[in-house]
């Protein structure tokens, strides 16, 4: 329980609050932020570093805690849902302990928020000034919204207890749904402001004054809903990771077999929150990439194919990495669930795709060579691997590595089931036959594609995503009616995981966080010297995007700013508050049950 903790979290947020309402205020009132800035000046500067790096790092860093808070209250009221209707207590327990993770990342938001509009605001008058004339009702709506999510979240946290029973649960459980409402509003708003920046609305111009531009029509842009569903997933994706994370740092440090048992749990669930998550993540991706396709081709040609093309290399061995972390921590986690042993002889086939997957996913389309290496080559291209670098190819890996992770879960949910309807082995056939039939068609356009010309290969994605998620549809549906009734070939012995498991969670969060920053370049970059495209342009020193290199540099001092102010945060938080364990030893009966002796393995999957 908390016993002083919650007052300095409280002030916290109530400072970074008060600190988004004035600088809300000064910049939905143009006359003020004129006054601020000396007459003629478009643009403030700061010291050593730059006014950019300011803006950028304190961005980067608002949006990664942005992302934290507004992904964990997802799970959060889905595991107390688990909880209160399944009768699992330790979910209930799950979900406060993910939400006091929340609390404490809140403030830092709020903080890390305001320093980002100060800094707007200090550096770049005119631009924000602009902004803010079309989108000064929604700044309102935001501030307000922010508000309502702000104590949504502390009546939803402190209110655990004595709201934890009958109806009164029921209205616990509908303020942590209000709260994803606020949070989720909250998001759209600010998408709202940053996906115009990138696609204006159709019809305005340079000329055109910002007092005679929409605010709908300004929010409702091309690329606002693309974005908003990109990010939605993404944050379960990037919350799963730091609570994983999380997990991970109290289960090396766990004293007690009763604190290893739970941090094993919360680290699998936050894994298969993120990684499930991250199976559908890149169509969201697709879909946001062929919005900007269609909004302008040069747009797009930058991202994909200009300069920013080796930025997609690296974004394709960075989730590598996190298909193979993700699935190394599952096939290490079968090991102690008993009657696993009969699918580890598969995982040595699965690694393999993976492999081969990340291979020709980061195959480059053009080298980068010396001009003796251009005419060996005979050119850019090489001659074999070349073949490799195309769409057609990358398609077919990430499809082929997504149905290959979404196998793993398969087994590890299976792994100490027996089913006993009589149609089971028929429903494992039918199942085996959709994963050879989607990767069948996945195969086929994947080489048909080298056929036919781009405009007509382009399309030829869609059908290998359709194929991939129905799948996914397909066999959940058959693996649910099969699981019922199922007999349990052993407990799952929570807290018998080798330390190593725990440093693939670590790997999940640190990379997960990298390349969330490094798609933000890219989706920033591609506008080059435009504040907003084609409407104001840049004509700060900073105008030009950066050299991948300097970004990269950039993007990994806020990662490490990140991890080290949350891990502070965290440590901090454990000084004030101890956690209430979720009780698996007290639902399954016993001291034993830590281990998940006595667990109902079946639940515990």
């Amino acid at each position: 329980m908390i016993r002083g903790g919650g007052r300095w979290r409280g002030w916290a947020a109530l400072l970074g609050a008060m600190a988004l309402v004035a600088v809300g205020v000064a910049l939905a009132e143009p006359a003020w932020a004129q006054t601020a800035a000396p007459a003629g000046r478009e643009y403030g500067d700061f010291p050593i570093v730059g006014g950019r790096i300011v803006v950028w790092v304190s961005a980067q860093i608002h949006l990664m805690f942005a992302a934290f808070v507004l992904g964990v209250p997802m799970f959060a009221v889905v595991a107390e849902a688990i909880g209160m209707f399944g009768g699992e207590k330790r979910y209930d327990r799950l979900a406060k302990e993910f939400t006091r993770l929340l609390l404490i990342a809140y403030s830092a938001t709020a903080i890390w928020g305001a320093i980002l509009s100060f800094a707007l605001v200090i550096i770049y008058p005119r631009f924000w000034t602009h902004m803010m004339e079309i989108f000064e009702i929604s700044v309102w709506f935001y501030l307000g919204l922010f508000f309502l999510e702000s104590f949504t979240l502390y009546l939803y946290y402190y209110g655990w207890e004595r709201w934890s029973t009958g109806r009164a649960k029921m209205a616990h459980w509908g303020m942590g749904i209000l709260l994803n409402v606020w949070g989720t509003a909250v998001m759209f708003i600010a998408d709202s402001w940053l996906s115009y920046m990138m696609s204006p609305a159709e019809g305005v111009t340079a000329d055109t004054p910002p007092g005679d531009i929409g605010v709908w029509s300004a929010i409702v842009n091309p690329t606002w809903m693309p974005i908003n569903i990109h990010r939605i997933i993404a944050n379960v994706v990037f919350g799963g990771a730091i609570v994983g994370a999380y997990a991970a740092f109290r289960f090396l440090n766990a004293s007690t077999d009763e604190e290893r048992a739970h941090y094993d749990w919360m680290g699998y669930v936050g894994n298969i929150i993120a990684i499930g998550a991250l199976i559908i993540l890149p169509f969201a991706g697709y879909y946001l990439g062929r919005e900007i396709y269609e909004y302008n081709q040069q747009m797009g040609i930058t991202m994909m194919g200009g300069f920013m093309s080796w930025l997609w290399i690296i974004q394709a061995f960075l989730i590598g990495v996190l298909f193979l972390a993700g699935n190394y921590y599952l096939w290490v986690g079968m090991q102690r669930i008993p009657g696993a042993e009969r699918f580890a002889p598969y995982t040595k086939w699965m690694l393999l795709v993976l492999v081969l997957g990340v291979i020709v996913w980061a195959t480059p389309h053009t080298m980068i060579a010396s001009r003796s290496e251009l005419a060996a080559m005979g050119g850019s291209h090489h001659p074999f691997l070349g073949v490799l670098g195309v769409m057609s190819a990358k398609n077919t890996a990430v499809n082929l590595m997504i149905l290959t992770t979404f196998l793993s879960f398969l087994l590890y949910r299976r792994a100490n089931k027996t089913p006993v309807v009589p149609w089971a082995k028929t429903g494992t056939r039918v199942q085996g036959m959709v994963f050879l039939v989607s990767s069948a068609v996945v195969l086929f356009y994947g080489i048909y594609g080298y056929f036919v010309p781009a405009v007509q290969r382009i399309g030829f994605s869609v059908y290998q995503v359709l194929a991939v998620l129905i799948t996914i549809v397909v066999v959940v549906a058959i693996d649910f009616a099969m699981g019922r009734g199922a007999e349990s070939r052993g407990a799952i012995r929570w807290g018998q995981m080798p330390p190593r498991s725990q440093y693939a969670l670590f790997v999940l969060a640190v990379t997960f966080t990298w390349l969330m920053g490094l798609m933000g370049f890219a989706r920033s970059g591609i506008r080059q010297h435009w504040h907003i495209w084609e409407v104001m342009r840049d004509t700060s020193e900073w105008a030009a995007t950066p050299a991948l290199g300097f970004a990269a540099q950039v993007i990994t001092a806020c990662v490490l700013i990140f991890l080290g102010l949350i891990g502070f945060i965290f440590w901090l938080g454990g000084l004030v508050e101890k956690p209430v364990l979720a009780d698996v030893r007290a639902d399954a009966g016993g001291a034993v049950a830590l281990a998940g002796a006595n667990a109902d393995p079946a639940r515990g999957q």
